[in-house]
């Protein structure tokens, strides 16, 4: 019997428990991100498979949810690439991760919500500017590298 897949609100939850008590680099609790990511991806026309990547987009990278979960998890094949897609490897060269991206069916448009938001001047201006800045150009290399123009 196969199980149902998880509905959109019940991947939201589960991925806001998954990230409870962890902040981004300005300190925000992580899961205003997943959300922003989220909304981008709809605001962006984006499917329902790709919004619920969008809420589990970090989690595997992050350690808040594992790989044997993700795979055995009540989700659409499309939803476990996609997440996968965006998921760094450690020692990947950026080169490998966006052509992987770019190779996956709906990751791109994940990618393209995620950078958006972590790009956002608001939420960089509350940084030092040296990581402002190193942030800045590796949110800009890695949207050269995928074909996307400035936010």
């Amino acid at each position: 019997m196969t199980q149902q897949a998880l509905t959109l609100a019940e991947v939201e939850a589960l991925a806001r428990a998954a990230h409870e008590g962890q902040t981004d680099k300005a300190g925000r609790p992580y899961a205003e991100h997943l959300a922003a990511v989220a909304e981008g991806v709809r605001a962006r026309g984006g499917t329902p498979e790709q919004q619920a990547a969008a809420w589990l987009h970090d989690a595997v990278e992050d350690d808040a949810l594992s790989r044997e979960w993700l795979d055995s998890a009540p989700l659409p094949q499309a939803v476990k690439d996609m997440v996968l897609a965006v998921t760094k490897r450690p020692g990947e060269p950026v080169e490998g991760y966006t052509a992987r991206i770019l190779a996956t069916p709906g990751a791109l448009l994940v990618k393209e919500a995620d950078l958006a938001h972590n790009a956002d001047p608001a939420r960089l201006s509350v940084l030092d500017g040296p990581t402002r800045q190193r942030l800045s150009a590796k949110y800009a290399r890695v949207r050269s590298l995928l074909g996307l123009t400035a936010p």
